[in-house]
């Protein structure tokens, strides 16, 4: 086993050994923290800002999974839900998890041992992938009450 080795079985013990261990964690955060100063700045609920349009809204006039994210994001950073909600409420419960598997990531390392998130399911690939792909064509069809989901 090597310095490096992260999940050995035995917890990180001492200041040193638990900032190692959640030093990848930390990193992972302060660039989120990052985007994020950039997105409350830029703030994309106002149009003509500086942060850049979605590119397949752009170039094709529709909205891809992912559209309305950053819009999402500075909703959630100012604690409004609902708008949140309406953006993108799959990019919403995507953050949500991302949490999730951050926690059990960072709890992991602290403990020398992977912790199970939803990451290591069996069905997270195959239900990501439909989720992804039903929300981008429900958003775009062209009726009611598909059409309240267009941002």
């Amino acid at each position: 086993m090597t310095a490096t080795t992260v999940y050995t079985g035995i917890p990180a013990q001492g200041a040193k050994a638990k900032l190692r261990a959640i030093g990848p964690p930390l990193a992972l955060v302060a660039g989120l923290g990052v985007c994020c100063a950039v997105v409350w700045v830029g703030d994309p609920t106002t149009p003509g800002g500086f942060l850049p349009v979605c590119p397949t809204k752009a170039l094709f006039g529709i909205d891809c999974p992912g559209c309305g994210g950053m819009r999402m994001a500075y909703s959630l950073m100012h604690g409004d839900i609902p708008a949140a909600l309406h953006y993108n409420a799959v990019s919403f419960v995507v953050v949500l998890l991302f949490v999730w598997s951050t926690a059990a990531w960072t709890l992991g390392r602290l403990r020398g041992r992977a912790m199970d998130s939803w990451l290591h399911w069996r069905w997270t690939p195959l239900t990501f992938s439909i989720v992804f792909v039903v929300w981008f064509v429900i958003r775009n069809l062209p009726f009611a009450p598909f059409t309240a989901l267009r941002v």
